[in-house]
């Protein structure tokens, strides 16, 4: 049997890597008290623009929705091996959210803070994996760019 031409592997392995990449930064964000400084920054923005929608939430529902979305795309993997062609769309912006993702945590850190009351002690979080998703979201972007869609 011979092996495919790297235009027809697909993008499952990519697609696989920022899956694992995600749950990872999940966990990031979970031990570093992503929650709190949210929750901080949504009620500041509220609190100076009334058109801004108060979505503060409690680390239950924030984990549960995360995780839920990370079942969600780990279920798609199979999908992804096989190149499914209706896939490649939701692919894209799979890795366009995760590498704004990555990118806003990365800024947000280099900025000390969210808003001007809410500062960080340190890294903010999410901070240590946001690297990860840049590069695993690059790598999806690449992987979709030369990989062949299938009907």
């Amino acid at each position: 049997m011979s092996e495919l031409p790297l235009s027809q592997r697909g993008f499952g392995l990519a697609w696989l890597l920022l899956c694992a990449v995600f749950a990872l930064h999940i966990w990031d964000q979970a031990v570093h008290d992503f929650v709190g400084y949210f929750n901080a920054t949504v009620l500041t923005l509220y609190g100076h623009f009334s058109w801004f929608p108060r979505i503060d939430m409690t680390f239950r529902e924030w984990l549960t929705g995360l995780l839920i979305a990370l079942m969600v795309c780990l279920a798609l993997a199979p999908f992804a091996f096989r190149n499914s062609g209706w896939l490649r769309p939701i692919a894209y912006l799979f890795a366009g959210i995760q590498f704004a993702n990555g990118g806003g945590h990365i800024l947000t850190t280099i900025h000390g803070g969210t808003v001007p009351s809410v500062r960080f002690e340190g890294t903010g979080p999410g901070f240590y994996t946001a690297p990860l998703l840049l590069l695993s979201s690059a790598y999806l972007f690449w992987r979709l760019r030369r990989s062949k869609p299938l009907v």
